[in-house]
């Protein structure tokens, strides 16, 4: 029977209790954690446990036309290749789940052995490796597009991520040996002038692949916890109109230009004209949040696939047609999002 007393994490009859009122019962995470009388953190570490287990495969079963009709208007509208569209999810961690899933199979299917995939930080990115499903083998080097952060946690660090693809895929890894994020500009250029920094990177720009995530602006985002930037930096280059950020390196206005803000030139990775290059720029962005960063990012040229949700696309139309009427260089409310972070 269904609500009984939790034994360990490790109790597979508690997962599978927990999963069934969670997937199938349509229970949240608040009543189980009531049920239980376990924190809410400690239902959603249960979930993933389970998924990570396999005793929980989530399917998501798409509607074949409204995919394809939303992918037929984003690449009309923004000039990309592919749009990955994943259902809504009211659960953040199972909407991540969805969109990584899609990127996944996505790259199951483009991947051929001798490419190289560059990749970025973050949740979004990190959630990736977690869903490739038994592929075929492919010898693809997995390249970081960007330095490391101890502040970060390794599962979110780029070098942390290519070493699970590579392990996921058959293929290898190479690090990027050095910080994520620089105190000064002439200290990232001293970075960037080191030779061994200078050939990982520049393996990366050759890429066939990107795996990039996009940022919005907030003052709790990751990128303030990591200490990379003062929440006065992050408020003060919303208000000049900058909109979201490409791989936690060029910041952006909501037309896709460079940002007007002195945290620009402190990221040790792969720029925007880097990735202008690279034939195929995946970006990845599942949250709710993002809407405005994603269109400021699609009006960059660079991104040739967008990995998002159906509610994300809407949004994004929405706010095309929106900005495209009104004073171009008007930032909508939609700018000042509450959670802000590298994915």
């Amino acid at each position: 029977m269904l609500g009984g007393s939790p034994a360990g994490e490790g109790d597979e009859d508690l997962l599978t209790e927990v999963s069934a009122l969670y997937y199938q019962e349509g229970e949240t995470q608040e009543e189980i954690s009531r049920r239980f009388g376990l924190s809410r953190a400690k239902v959603g570490r249960l979930l993933k446990k389970a998924r990570d287990l396999g005793i929980v495969e989530v399917t998501l079963r798409y509607h074949p036309i409204l995919s394809e009709k939303l992918e037929a208007r984003l690449i009309e509208r923004f000039g990309i290749r592919r749009a990955l569209i994943a259902l809504d999810h009211q659960d953040p961690e199972v909407q991540r789940a969805a969109v990584a899933g899609l990127v996944s199979r996505h790259l199951a299917a483009t991947l051929q052995d001798g490419m190289v995939a560059t990749v970025g930080m973050g949740r979004n990115i990190a959630a990736i490796a977690d869903h490739v499903a038994t592929p075929a083998h492919r010898s693809v080097l997995f390249v970081c597009a960007i330095g490391g952060s101890l502040r970060a946690g390794e599962p979110m660090n780029s070098d942390h991520i290519c070493r699970r693809l590579a392990a996921r895929f058959g293929g290898e890894a190479e690090t990027l040996y050095a910080p994520a994020n620089a105190e000064h500009p002439d200290q990232r250029e001293r970075f960037m002038a080191n030779e061994t920094v200078r050939q990982t990177l520049d393996k990366a720009r050759r890429a066939d692949v990107a795996l990039i995530g996009i940022g919005d602006l907030s003052e709790d985002s990751n990128m303030v916890r990591m200490g990379w930037f003062a929440p006065k930096e992050i408020a003060d280059a919303r208000a000049r109109g900058t909109v979201g950020d490409l791989m936690g390196y060029d910041f952006v206005d909501i037309n896709g230009r460079p940002a007007d803000t002195e945290m620009q030139w402190r990221v040790i990775g792969l720029t925007t004209e880097d990735l202008r290059r690279i034939p195929n720029v995946i970006a990845i962005a599942s949250e709710s949040s993002k809407a405005l960063a994603i269109l400021g990012a699609l009006r960059t040229g660079v991104i040739d696939t967008l990995a998002t949700s159906v509610s994300n696309v809407h949004a994004i139309l929405g706010l095309d047609d929106a900005t495209r009427t009104g004073d171009p260089g008007t930032v909508p409310d939609a700018a000042a999002h509450p959670t802000g972070s590298i994915s």
